[in-house]
């Protein structure tokens, strides 16, 4: 766990240098993409780790969290000075719509998940009863047939 967040703080400050080192060189918001959609990402999982975490590594989590904070804000100013007028808010607004086409998806994959469970049990149960039906039926005709082959005689 702790590892994983190590890693996922390397793979966030190596993206923001290299946002920094181009932007620095002269390249474009544009050409950075990619290391902005990495860090974006470890950013995110540092978020998930932080909030589902239940073990003494809390407090790690929690510094590796500010630590991106701080990172974001030195992009932030990034993009406002080296990008376009109302970059930024742009981006937050699409950063947003995304994370909800995110949730959603997530959303929709536990609903699929549920209901097919709900499938699997619903199948289950109604294969068990018609054995059960049919087990009764077959029972029923077993004495029927004993019954009429001993006329009735013990």
């Amino acid at each position: 766990m702790i590892s994983d967040a190590i890693l996922l703080i390397q793979t966030a400050n190596a993206a923001i240098g290299a946002v920094k080192e181009l932007i620095g060189n002269g390249k474009d918001l544009s050409d950075c993409g990619k290391h902005l959609g990495t860090y974006f990402d470890s950013k995110a999982k540092i978020q998930s780790n932080a909030s589902s975490s239940g073990s003494g590594s809390d407090l790690q989590l929690f510094f590796a969290h500010q630590k991106l904070l701080e990172q974001e804000a030195a992009l932030k100013e990034l993009l406002i000075y080296s990008g376009r007028a109302g970059l930024w808010s742009e981006w937050l607004q699409f950063a947003s719509a995304q994370k909800r086409k995110r949730d959603d998806a997530k959303q929709q994959i536990a609903i699929k998940k549920t209901n097919r469970r709900k499938k699997i049990v619903d199948w289950s149960i109604g294969i068990a009863v018609a054995l059960a039906a049919l087990s009764a039926i077959g029972l029923c005709l077993y004495v029927l047939y004993w019954v009429v082959s001993n006329k009735g005689r013990l």
